[in-house]
């Protein structure tokens, strides 16, 4: 009984000391990672614009004498103020027509609100913080508002002794009269106006623009070729045409005009 017992004990141990290694060689074995398949890069295609061509600096002064220099030559036949000092505010003021005032006010000269403006207004930054300026429908008329601020008021009443052609002294007058703060502001404009030779404006008759005859259905129908820098209002101005006119013939609904467009003109 004692040798059965012994060999039972035996076969129970050896059975034990097994079942422990397979138990153990399980737990201890690794899984297998599992290789995910690489998704697919998804590729954008951007398309980069060519970078705007930059015009110089003589190249904006072109730009701007074309539509404005005509106008101005108006106004010095009405009202007297030399054009080439009027040329050299707008160019100054309006930052070559390129500066805020002038591109989303139409305002070439920075004249502010003042007392009895009823018009649009904007809010920009000059001598103090979010001062009021006047807003146009069209950059003509703040041509014609330069004009009239000038002959309107007394300060400004000695600059019309001086001789239409002496721009040197109308330069220094108006900072005298109180037009600009900045001290170098007589300079700067003698500077552009010599520069660029504005002095021609103020000998040059107003200068009147082309006009071209197609066939047509309508007989003898006259049409303007917009160009680079028309505006509306100088079209009207320089062919002495009712805006409003021009608007009804060609069936326009406000006064935006595209390179090339032919306008209709009234039969004189």
């Amino acid at each position: 009984m004692y040798l059965f017992t012994v060999n039972s004990f035996v076969l129970l141990l050896l059975f034990f000391v097994s079942s422990c290694k397979v138990t153990k060689s399980v737990r201890t074995k690794k899984a297998q990672p599992v290789v995910k398949q690489q998704e697919q890069m998804k590729i954008t295609t951007v398309q980069i614009s060519p970078p705007k061509k930059t015009l110089s600096t003589d190249e904006k002064v072109y730009n701007y004498l074309r539509v404005f220099g005509p106008i101005a030559q108006r106004e010095m036949s009405t009202y007297k103020i030399p054009a080439s000092i009027t040329l050299a505010q707008g160019l100054l003021e309006s930052g070559f027509g390129e500066g805020r005032l002038a591109v989303e006010g139409n305002n070439h000269f920075g004249i502010k609100c003042h007392r009895g403006w009823e018009g649009k207004r904007i809010y920009h930054d000059d001598d103090e913080n979010g001062e009021c300026f006047r807003v146009y429908q069209d950059a003509g008329e703040s041509y014609r508002d330069h004009s009239l601020f000038l002959t309107g008021r007394d300060r400004y009443a000695f600059l019309f002794w001086l001789g239409k052609k002496d721009y040197r002294s109308w330069a220094r007058g108006l900072k005298k009269a109180g037009y600009a703060t900045d001290p170098k502001y007589p300079a700067k404009l003698i500077r552009l106006i010599e520069r660029f030779d504005l002095a021609k404006y103020d000998e040059k008759k107003a200068v009147v623009l082309a006009v071209k005859e197609r066939p047509s259905r309508q007989k003898n129908t006259v049409f303007y070729v917009v160009k680079k820098g028309d505006t509306l209002y100088s079209i009207a101005r320089n062919l002495a045409v009712d805006v409003k006119r021009l608007k009804q013939l060609n069936k326009l609904k406000d006064n935006t005009i595209y390179l090339g467009q032919e306008l209709i003109l009234p039969k004189k």
